[in-house]
């Protein structure tokens, strides 16, 4: 029974963190974010597995779940450095994007209440582009009016990442120690210690073979 409700548990906390991972996936396409889109990516191949391990009890998927669970948080507390500026990163650097692109989060134009603003970068801007902007002679944004600024979305995002990660590795933990002691508590039909109670021991024959004459 405990077995069950952990199982039942877990299945329910990958499927709230597969439906979290595809909707952040869907704005950091929006955002042309590489390096997320990989990691989110790869974040949506462990949980098939964690997923597969649960049904199918399974400890080692599920192993392999909670490892990469710690892994998934150090990616979102980086993620959250990131925008709020934590240790000498910069949100407004190519982290996320490989420099293929000058794209940032969709959130930058797209926030609630945010009104984007095209401006022709010249020789006056050359001193700094706004954030999220671009070189000279490009075409920049100048974005205002945001009920809530971008990189506080994108904080909590990850918030809400991180902690479906560490409900899923308290729970995977849980699972797995209760999988591997119900293993080894499990009493074998016909193993080493049951083997006279389920075989009946042999008679021995005190009866001699005589000859028969006719």
């Amino acid at each position: 029974m405990a077995c069950c409700t952990g199982r039942c548990a877990l299945i329910f906390i990958c499927c709230l963190q597969m439906v979290a991972v595809l909707e952040r996936q869907v704005f950091d396409f929006l955002g042309y974010q590489w390096a997320p889109i990989l990691v989110n990516f790869l974040h949506v191949l462990l949980l098939i597995l964690g997923l597969f391990g649960t049904v199918q009890c399974r400890p080692r998927y599920i192993v392999l779940y909670a490892a990469w669970s710690v892994l998934w948080v150090a990616w979102n507390v980086f993620i959250i450095c990131l925008y709020l500026e934590v240790g000498g990163l910069t949100k407004s650097g190519d982290y996320l994007t490989f420099t293929a692109s000058r794209h940032r989060s969709w959130f930058l134009e797209h926030g609630p209440g945010c009104t984007a603003e095209a401006v022709d970068s010249g020789p006056a801007l050359a001193g700094g582009a706004p954030d999220g902007g671009a070189p000279d002679g490009h075409v920049l944004l100048r974005v205002s009016g945001c009920l809530l600024e971008y990189p506080h979305l994108e904080v909590l995002h990850s918030g809400v990442h991180i902690l479906l990660a560490l409900f899923g590795f308290v729970y995977s933990c849980y699972v797995v120690s209760v999988i591997t002691e119900e293993e080894d508590s499990f009493d074998f039909i016909g193993g080493f210690h049951s083997y006279t109670a389920y075989h009946s021991p042999q008679k021995v024959s005190h009866l001699q073979l005589k000859p028969v004459y006719v």
